[in-house]
C-alpha cells in the first residue's frame, strides 16, 4: 500500500511539473502573431499545445529551453538541439529544446514536400515554436519566479490581441535569410531572439514582475519577424499578404 502511495505521488509530481512547463503564450496570442505574419494557416497555430494533451511529453519539450546555466545562446547552441526533436529524455534533456525544434521542424516540413506528401501541419508547428520563442519565461530557469508568473506572462495580451494585430505588426522589422547559408543564418536569429527573451526573463525577475503590454508586444513582434522571414523564403506569404505587409 505503501509503495502504492509513493507511486502515485510520484506520478501526480511528474504530471505537474510538466503541466507547469506545458504552455507558453496562450492560444489567441500564437494565432495572433502568425496572423500579423502573414501565415494564411493562422488559424491552425495553436494546434501543437493542444498535441501535447495525448503526446505528453513527445511534443512538449519542444515547446521550451530552461536555460538553467543562464547561458548566452549561440547558433552552434541551436544547432546542437536539432536532433532532440520529438525526444523526451528527464535525465539528459530535462531543458527541453526549443530552440532546435524550430530548425528540425522545417527540415520535416521540406522532407514531406519532397515526398509529395501534404506538408503544411510542419510549418505550423514551426510556426508555433517560433512564438514559444519570444516567450521570455520559456528561455529562463524553470524556478520558483517562472512557476508563479509563469500564466500571467502567457496572457499578457491574451484578451485583446486577436483584435489588434497591429500592435504586433508595428513592432515587426526586416530579417534576411539567403538560400546559400539558410540553417546557418536561421539559427543565429533563433539565438538572438533567445538572448533578447531570456534577458528580459532575468528583468522580469529580478524586478519580482510579469510583463507589460508593451513588452509583450515588442516580444511578439521578434516571433512575427522571423516567421515572416522563414515563410518568404518557402513562398508561403499570399500575395495579398504581401501587398498588406509593404
Amino acid at each position: 500500500m505503501k509503495s502504492l502511495k509513493l507511486r502515485v505521488v510520484i506520478i501526480a509530481g511528474f504530471t505537474l511539473l510538466f503541466v507547469s512547463q506545458a504552455m507558453a503564450w496562450h492560444d489567441q496570442t500564437h494565432l495572433t502573431i502568425a496572423k500579423a505574419a502573414g501565415f494564411d494557416k493562422w488559424y491552425d497555430c495553436a494546434g501543437p499545445d493542444i498535441a501535447k494533451i495525448k503526446a505528453g511529453n513527445v511534443e512538449a519539450y519542444n515547446h521550451w529551453f530552461n536555460n538553467t546555466a543562464e547561458a548566452e545562446i549561440t547558433p552552434q547552441m541551436v544547432l546542437e538541439q536539432i536532433e532532440r526533436y520529438n525526444q523526451r529524455n528527464r535525465i539528459a534533456d530535462s531543458e527541453g529544446h526549443l530552440l532546435g525544434a524550430i530548425i528540425a521542424s522545417l527540415r520535416e516540413y521540406e522532407k514531406t514536400l519532397q515526398s509529395g506528401k501534404y506538408a503544411m501541419y510542419h510549418l505550423v508547428y514551426c510556426a508555433h515554436y517560433i512564438g514559444d520563442l519570444s516567450m521570455p519565461l520559456h528561455n529562463i530557469a524553470h524556478d520558483d519566479f517562472n512557476k508563479e508568473h509563469h500564466s500571467a506572462n502567457d496572457g499578457a495580451v491574451e484578451a485583446t490581441i486577436l483584435n489588434e494585430p497591429d500592435k504586433i505588426k508595428k513592432q515587426m522589422y526586416s530579417i534576411k535569410l539567403s538560400d546559400r547559408n539558410y540553417e546557418a543564418e536561421l539559427a543565429r536569429e533563433i539565438a538572438r531572439i533567445a538572448n533578447v527573451s531570456r534577458k528580459l526573463g532575468y528583468k522580469l525577475r529580478a524586478e519580482g514582475r510579469d510583463m507589460t503590454r508593451q513588452e509583450a508586444y515588442v516580444q511578439l513582434g521578434h516571433s512575427a519577424s522571423l516567421l515572416r522571414a522563414v515563410l518568404q523564403h518557402y513562398n508561403e506569404i499570399p500575395a495579398s499578404a504581401k501587398e498588406a505587409g509593404k
